[in-house]
Protein backbone atom coordinates (compact mmCIF):
# COMPACT_ATOMS: atom_id res chain seq x y z
CA UNK A 1 0.00 0.00 0.00
CA UNK A 2 1.40 3.40 -0.97
CA UNK A 3 2.12 5.87 1.80
CA UNK A 4 2.50 9.63 1.46
CA UNK A 5 2.95 12.47 3.92
CA UNK A 6 -0.24 14.04 5.21
CA UNK A 7 0.30 17.43 3.63
CA UNK A 8 -3.41 17.72 2.86
CA UNK A 9 -4.52 17.31 6.49
CA UNK A 10 -5.18 20.57 8.30
CA UNK A 11 -2.87 19.90 11.24
CA UNK A 12 -4.17 22.75 13.34
CA UNK A 13 -7.78 21.69 12.88
CA UNK A 14 -6.98 18.08 13.68
CA UNK A 15 -5.03 18.92 16.82
CA UNK A 16 -7.74 21.28 18.04
CA UNK A 17 -10.25 18.42 18.17
CA UNK A 18 -7.81 15.90 19.58
CA UNK A 19 -6.14 17.99 22.28
CA UNK A 20 -6.40 15.18 24.80
CA UNK A 21 -4.67 12.75 22.46
CA UNK A 22 -2.50 15.13 20.45
CA UNK A 23 0.72 13.69 21.80
CA UNK A 24 -0.22 10.17 20.76
CA UNK A 25 -1.78 11.06 17.42
CA UNK A 26 0.53 13.75 16.09
CA UNK A 27 3.78 11.81 16.23
CA UNK A 28 2.56 8.68 14.38
CA UNK A 29 0.63 10.75 11.86
CA UNK A 30 3.65 12.72 10.76
CA UNK A 31 6.15 9.87 11.11
CA UNK A 32 4.32 7.67 8.65
CA UNK A 33 7.01 7.89 5.98
CA UNK A 34 9.26 5.94 8.39
CA UNK A 35 6.87 3.39 10.00
CA UNK A 36 9.63 1.85 12.16
CA UNK A 37 9.88 5.11 14.15
CA UNK A 38 6.26 4.93 15.32
CA UNK A 39 5.96 4.19 19.03
CA UNK A 40 2.79 3.71 21.02
CA UNK A 41 2.44 3.63 24.77
CA UNK A 42 1.27 0.34 26.25
CA UNK A 43 -1.71 2.07 27.82
CA UNK A 44 -3.29 3.04 24.50
CA UNK A 45 -6.53 1.29 23.61
CA UNK A 46 -6.97 -0.76 20.46
CA UNK A 47 -9.36 1.91 19.14
CA UNK A 48 -6.71 4.61 19.55
CA UNK A 49 -4.15 2.49 17.74
CA UNK A 50 -6.58 1.87 14.86
CA UNK A 51 -7.41 5.57 14.70
CA UNK A 52 -3.73 6.53 14.58
CA UNK A 53 -2.96 3.99 11.86
CA UNK A 54 -5.90 5.15 9.76
CA UNK A 55 -4.48 8.64 9.30
CA UNK A 56 -2.36 7.31 6.43
CA UNK A 57 -2.70 7.39 2.70
CA UNK A 58 -4.73 4.51 1.25
CA UNK A 59 -4.33 2.89 -2.15
CA UNK A 60 -7.67 3.71 -3.82
CA UNK A 61 -7.54 0.65 -6.09
CA UNK A 62 -8.31 -1.56 -3.07
CA UNK A 63 -11.74 0.06 -2.81
CA UNK A 64 -12.78 1.47 -6.20
CA UNK A 65 -12.52 0.11 -9.73
CA UNK A 66 -11.73 3.58 -11.08
CA UNK A 67 -11.63 7.20 -10.00
CA UNK A 68 -14.18 8.38 -12.56
CA UNK A 69 -15.89 11.41 -10.96
CA UNK A 70 -13.66 10.91 -7.90
CA UNK A 71 -14.20 8.85 -4.77
CA UNK A 72 -14.82 9.33 -1.05
CA UNK A 73 -14.23 6.64 1.57
CA UNK A 74 -15.34 7.19 5.16
CA UNK A 75 -13.78 4.90 7.77
CA UNK A 76 -16.28 4.87 10.64
CA UNK A 77 -13.90 3.24 13.15
CA UNK A 78 -11.08 5.72 12.65
CA UNK A 79 -13.39 8.71 12.00
CA UNK A 80 -11.52 9.72 8.86
CA UNK A 81 -12.71 10.79 5.41
CA UNK A 82 -10.39 9.79 2.55
CA UNK A 83 -10.94 11.54 -0.79
CA UNK A 84 -9.51 11.00 -4.25
CA UNK A 85 -10.08 13.39 -7.11
CA UNK A 86 -10.46 11.96 -10.60
CA UNK A 87 -6.83 12.99 -11.24
CA UNK A 88 -5.74 10.69 -8.40
CA UNK A 89 -4.91 13.54 -6.01
CA UNK A 90 -5.53 12.38 -2.43
CA UNK A 91 -6.89 14.23 0.60
CA UNK A 92 -7.54 13.18 4.21
CA UNK A 93 -9.84 14.83 6.76
CA UNK A 94 -10.90 14.03 10.36
CA UNK A 95 -14.65 13.58 10.71
CA UNK A 96 -17.51 12.93 13.08
CA UNK A 97 -19.47 9.72 12.59
CA UNK A 98 -22.77 8.24 13.84
CA UNK A 99 -22.98 7.84 17.60
CA UNK A 100 -24.23 4.24 17.59
CA UNK A 101 -24.30 1.15 15.36
CA UNK A 102 -28.09 1.55 15.01
CA UNK A 103 -27.59 4.95 13.35
CA UNK A 104 -24.68 3.79 11.17
CA UNK A 105 -25.16 2.85 7.56
CA UNK A 106 -22.33 1.22 5.62
CA UNK A 107 -21.96 0.44 1.95
CA UNK A 108 -21.78 2.22 -1.40
CA UNK A 109 -23.71 5.25 -2.58
CA UNK A 110 -22.91 8.49 -4.42
CA UNK A 111 -23.26 12.25 -4.16
CA UNK A 112 -26.60 13.25 -5.73
CA UNK A 113 -26.81 16.93 -4.72
CA UNK A 114 -24.56 19.74 -3.47
CA UNK A 115 -25.86 22.66 -1.40
CA UNK A 116 -23.95 25.70 -0.19
CA UNK A 117 -25.73 27.25 2.80
CA UNK A 118 -28.03 24.28 3.49
CA UNK A 119 -31.16 24.43 5.60
CA UNK A 120 -31.93 21.57 7.98
CA UNK A 121 -34.98 19.69 9.19
CA UNK A 122 -34.65 16.82 11.66
CA UNK A 123 -35.81 13.42 10.48
CA UNK A 124 -39.00 11.94 11.98
CA UNK A 125 -36.89 9.66 14.19
CA UNK A 126 -34.85 12.63 15.43
CA UNK A 127 -38.04 14.49 16.33
CA UNK A 128 -39.32 11.46 18.25
CA UNK A 129 -36.07 11.24 20.21
CA UNK A 130 -35.81 15.02 20.66
CA UNK A 131 -39.28 16.59 20.54
CA UNK A 132 -37.85 19.93 21.71
CA UNK A 133 -35.86 20.33 18.49
CA UNK A 134 -37.16 22.84 15.92
CA UNK A 135 -38.87 21.49 12.80
CA UNK A 136 -36.70 23.68 10.56
CA UNK A 137 -33.40 25.56 10.85
CA UNK A 138 -32.51 28.04 8.08
CA UNK A 139 -28.96 28.47 6.75
CA UNK A 140 -26.66 30.28 9.15
CA UNK A 141 -24.47 29.83 12.23
CA UNK A 142 -27.07 27.75 14.11
CA UNK A 143 -27.54 25.25 11.29
CA UNK A 144 -26.32 21.72 12.19
CA UNK A 145 -25.22 21.15 8.57
CA UNK A 146 -22.69 23.97 8.71
CA UNK A 147 -21.78 25.87 5.56
CA UNK A 148 -21.97 23.13 2.90
CA UNK A 149 -23.67 19.75 2.45
CA UNK A 150 -23.23 16.83 0.07
CA UNK A 151 -26.48 14.86 -0.17
CA UNK A 152 -26.02 11.11 -0.68
CA UNK A 153 -28.19 8.58 -2.48
CA UNK A 154 -29.44 7.30 0.88
CA UNK A 155 -32.37 9.28 2.29
CA UNK A 156 -31.39 11.57 5.19
CA UNK A 157 -27.65 10.85 4.84
CA UNK A 158 -25.18 13.64 4.13
CA UNK A 159 -21.56 14.66 4.39
CA UNK A 160 -21.68 18.17 5.80
CA UNK A 161 -19.96 20.81 7.86
CA UNK A 162 -20.58 21.70 11.47
CA UNK A 163 -20.27 24.83 13.57
CA UNK A 164 -19.81 22.63 16.67
CA UNK A 165 -16.16 21.69 16.22
CA UNK A 166 -16.22 19.53 19.38
CA UNK A 167 -18.00 16.85 17.33
CA UNK A 168 -15.14 16.21 14.91
CA UNK A 169 -13.18 13.08 15.73
CA UNK A 170 -16.07 11.67 17.78
CA UNK A 171 -19.05 9.38 17.47
CA UNK A 172 -21.50 12.25 17.72
CA UNK A 173 -23.92 12.36 14.78
CA UNK A 174 -27.38 10.92 14.14
CA UNK A 175 -26.18 9.24 10.96
CA UNK A 176 -24.34 11.82 8.88
CA UNK A 177 -20.62 12.40 8.41
CA UNK A 178 -19.45 15.78 9.71
CA UNK A 179 -16.37 17.83 8.82
CA UNK A 180 -14.96 21.16 9.92
CA UNK A 181 -16.56 23.93 7.87
CA UNK A 182 -13.22 24.79 6.26
CA UNK A 183 -12.77 21.14 5.27
CA UNK A 184 -16.27 20.60 3.87
CA UNK A 185 -15.77 23.74 1.78
CA UNK A 186 -12.70 22.10 0.19
CA UNK A 187 -14.42 18.74 -0.26
CA UNK A 188 -17.47 20.50 -1.71
CA UNK A 189 -15.31 22.29 -4.27
CA UNK A 190 -13.58 19.06 -5.34
CA UNK A 191 -16.71 16.87 -5.41
CA UNK A 192 -18.82 16.31 -8.50
CA UNK A 193 -22.38 15.02 -8.72
CA UNK A 194 -21.96 11.28 -9.07
CA UNK A 195 -18.81 11.05 -6.91
CA UNK A 196 -18.58 7.52 -5.51
CA UNK A 197 -18.98 7.22 -1.74
CA UNK A 198 -18.10 4.19 0.38
CA UNK A 199 -18.70 3.97 4.13
CA UNK A 200 -16.84 1.13 5.85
Amino acid sequence: MRERAMSQLDRRGFLATAAATAATLAAPAFAQSVPDTVRTRSGLSGTTRRNTASFRTLDWSDYFGSLRRGAILVDIDSRALHMWQESGEYHLFPSSVPMSPELTRKGRTSVIRKVEGPSWSPTPNMRRRNPEWPAYVPPGPDNPLGTHALYLGWKYYRIHGTHDTRKIGRRSSSGCIGLYNEHIARVFEMTRIGTQVLLI
